[in-house]
């Protein structure tokens, strides 16, 4: 009978790291360590060493980083998703670009099962079981936290320390991180109670607003078809704007969020959230909307952004709902042309400017000057027609 051969996603973190070694010792195989390179800063560095140093037997790391940046993030912001309002989904869209990848390397490996490093009661099994299901069905799924003996953070950082298996978590702090281009998660720890404040030493890469300059920035956002194209002036990819509007707005204290969010599984929870770019470019790119949207249009698109925004945190990326959400999408981004001036202040973004050559917005239609040119005499018969209805209904049944 030939040996099991795993494939996890590993990320270097406490769980993965235990984790190799978990999976190598219950089920007597090779384990293939697969990280994924989605512009993550922290543990990425001595991945490798580290991996083949706790027990697995091949490790692979991809750069997903363009990818991630092209066909997931540009998808979700012309989309407009974020979830419950307020999460830019900077977790939830690397999912099925991680879970992805790991498949690729399974079959190139000739694995014959996946694993990732995700809680029981957390979204993120969700969103890699069902990639795995649509991607390959044939692999048989584990997922060690929902059956390994651990019950907490603690206990795996105490085995951890009985195996020399190096990790970051300590017990004096505990904060579950992840993070990549998009944004940071973290929770864990004195989080868990939504009337404490977050800690300074929560956050990774945001200034404190109190503490960030007394001098605002400006910045210009220029976007083609609904795609951030250049940063003032300055004709720039993806990848590399988002890091700089990153390093703007974490300068800024711009981009920090704290979230009570519905899960998947059921459960509320309380999430801290950094994502400097993502709320910029969201907010730049509403704007500009506003502007070159028609009206009926940009209303109904605020459903399908959270239909869309359902999609992402749910865990269907690869589902034909959001390959057809996409067509329309797409379609209402053809006008989506322009340039946005923003002001990045203590935490604050503002409107400072915005125009483009598929503007709606008519100035002499919408002035009160002497250039008007808007048909006052017509909107009697407008209102007569409008509101011919609730005059008929009110005729018809008096004091209803």
């Amino acid at each position: 009978m030939s040996k099991e051969k795993i494939a996890l996603a590993y990320s270097g973190g406490l769980d993965t790291s235990v984790m190799i070694k978990w999976l190598k010792d219950k089920y007597d195989a090779e384990i293939v360590a697969v990280t994924g390179n989605l512009g993550q800063q922290k543990e990425i560095e001595n991945l490798e060493s580290k991996a083949y140093s706790t027990g697995a037997s091949a490790f692979r790391f991809v750069d997903l980083r363009k990818t991630f940046v092209e066909e997931y993030i540009w998808k979700a912001l012309k989309a407009g998703a974020l979830y419950e309002d307020v999460y830019p989904l900077a977790t939830a869209l690397g999912r099925p670009l991680l879970a992805k990848a790991l498949v690729d390397v399974a079959l190139e490996e000739n694995c014959t099962m996946l694993a990732h490093g995700c809680t029981g009661k957390g979204n993120d099994q969700v969103r890699f079981e069902v990639t795995f299901a649509s991607l390959a069905p044939h692999l048989k799924m584990l997922a060690p936290l929902r059956e390994w003996e651990f019950t907490s953070r603690e206990a795996e950082i105490a085995y951890a320390l009985e195996h020399n298996i190096p990790v970051s978590a300590t017990k004096k702090s505990p904060y579950s991180i992840d993070e990549n281009i998009w944004g940071i998660s973290i929770e864990c720890g004195v989080l868990e109670d939504p009337m404490v404040a977050p800690p300074e030493d929560a956050y990774q890469i945001t200034t404190s607003p109190e503490k960030a300059p007394d001098s605002a920035s400006v910045v210009e956002i220029a976007f083609e078809a609904g795609v951030p194209v250049s940063l003032d002036g300055k004709p720039m990819g993806g990848l590399e704007m988002i890091m700089k509007l990153n390093d703007i707005g974490a300068a800024n204290g711009v981009g920090r969020l704290d979230m009570i969010e519905n899960r998947v599984v059921g459960i509320k929870s309380r999430e801290i959230y950094e994502a400097p770019a993502a709320t910029i470019l969201h907010f730049a790119h509403r704007e500009l909307e506003r502007l070159t949207l028609e009206k009926t249009v940009f209303q109904y698109k605020k459903n399908i952004s959270q239909d869309y925004a359902n999609i992402i945190y749910n865990g269907t990326w690869f589902s034909p709902m959001r390959k057809a959400l996409d067509a329309f999408v797409d379609e209402t981004q053809k006008p989506v042309t322009g340039l946005v001036r923003l002001k990045l202040y203590k935490g604050t973004v503002s409107l400072l400017g915005r125009n483009s050559p598929n503007s709606l917005y008519n100035e002499e239609l919408a002035t009160y000057t002497e250039a008007d040119t808007f048909n006052h005499k017509a909107a009697a018969g407008f209102i007569h027609l409008y509101g011919l209805g609730l005059k008929t209904f009110s005729e018809v049944n008096p004091g209803l």
